[in-house]
C-alpha cells in the first residue's frame, strides 16, 4: 500500500471516529418518572417500577455503546415538557417524549458547535 493512500484510510478513520453516531435517550428521576407516567397516554409502555425502567434504560445505553452508537440522556422535566406538549399540540406518548428529547439534545449540540 502505498503511504499516500496509507495516509488516506488513517484520516478516513480518525473521521469517522470523530462522526459518531449519538442518539439521545430520555432520562428520569424516581419523581419525574411518576410524574410522566402519571399523564402518559400510554402508561403501558412504561415497566412497571422506576427501578425497572432504570435497569432496562442502562441494559440499551450499554448496548448502543457496544453498536458503537452514543447515547446521550436528557432528564425531563415534567412541567416543560408538559408545556411543550401545549405548544405542539402533542399528547404525552412514547413519540412525543422522543421528539422532544430530539429536539432539545440538538439545540443543545447546535449551541456548542
Amino acid at each position: 500500500m502505498s503511504v499516500k493512500r496509507s495516509s488516506m484510510l488513517r484520516s478516513l478513520r480518525a473521521k469517522h471516529r470523530k462522526q459518531a453516531m449519538i442518539v439521545g435517550v430520555v432520562g428520569y428521576t424516581a419523581e419525574t418518572w411518576a410524574q410522566v407516567k402519571a399523564t402518559a397516554t400510554d402508561p403501558q409502555c412504561f415497566e412497571d417500577t422506576f427501578e425497572k425502567w432504570k435497569n432496562v434504560a442502562v441494559a440499551a445505553r450499554r448496548e448502543f455503546l457496544r453498536s458503537g452508537v452514543q447515547a446521550v440522556e436528557y432528564q425531563i422535566d415534567p412541567q416543560v415538557f408538559a408545556d411543550w406538549c401545549a405548544q405542539h399540540q402533542q399528547q404525552n406518548d412514547s413519540k412525543s417524549r422522543a421528539e422532544f428529547v430530539s429536539e432539545k439534545l440538538s439545540a443543545a449540540y447546535q449551541q456548542t458547535a
